[in-house]
């Protein structure tokens, strides 16, 4: 199970623009919590203990604990959080009811381990590249878990990691992956670097490895060419007085 953050909140019984100005300039977080069959209630927390929760990777794929007052407690997931667009600041924040008998979707991270020690990750010439760095998946709160491990030990050069085969804990499964295998993809590719794509001894052995050999233009052929095609036209000339 992911980890459990624990948020003291307030009730709030003002709306609008100013009444969201002052609580913000109080270091209050204006938010709203709903889903659960109920109706959305309007909230504030305050900002820099949610901020310093934020920083942790963790905090966007728990359960979390609202707490108003002494005797109210409601398990919620984030939903939304959004920010200043230049200042360390948080503006608003959208929180999802959850009951502990109830699956929920949530986007967790990808954690990828062991790149540096697969063949793909030694090969000089091969770029690893991460198509997604997290996943939408489906579980009951219990089984939450804070990330998704794939273990890149096995990559060769050239192969991939498709998104079936991420090990999913127990209780938890893909939704995209539930409606069709269509849906799959590669979530880590190894390509060799073409010539196009670099220069140097890293451009050449990637198209030796490829089966293709490189072709590295020089000054000295490109004049050459040059100076063949200007004695073709001086022939050409001399040919025409005669």
């Amino acid at each position: 199970m992911s980890k459990q953050f624990k948020i003291p909140a307030e009730m709030r019984t003002d709306v609008g623009k100013g009444a969201s100005r002052r609580l913000r300039r109080a270091g209050r977080v204006p938010s709203v919590v709903y889903g659960g069959n109920r109706e959305p209630a309007t909230i504030t927390v305050d900002h820099d203990s949610v901020l310093h929760m934020a920083e942790e990777e963790a905090f966007f794929a728990s359960v979390l604990e609202l707490s108003v007052g002494n005797d109210k407690r409601q398990k919620v997931v984030l939903r939304d959080l959004q920010r200043h667009p230049f200042k360390p600041r948080l503006t608003h924040i959208d929180f999802l009811r959850v009951s502990d008998d109830q699956v929920i979707r949530i986007n967790v991270p990808i954690h990828f381990v062991n790149e540096e020690q697969s063949k793909a990750g030694r090969k000089a010439g091969v770029v690893i590249s991460h198509q997604a760095v997290e996943v939408e998946i489906e579980a009951l709160p219990k089984d939450l878990p804070e990330y998704l491990e794939v273990d890149l030990a096995g990559l060769e050069p050239g192969g991939s990691v498709m998104l079936s085969e991420i090990k999913l804990p127990e209780g938890v499964t893909i939704p995209a992956l539930e409606i069709s295998q269509d849906s799959d993809h590669p979530i880590v590719t190894a390509i060799f670097i073409r010539e196009g794509q670099g220069s140097g001894e890293l451009a050449a052995e990637a198209d030796a490895v490829a089966g293709e050999p490189a072709e590295v233009a020089t000054v000295a052929e490109d004049e050459e060419s040059s100076d063949e095609a200007v004695e073709g036209d001086e022939e050409a000339e001399a040919k025409k007085d005669d």
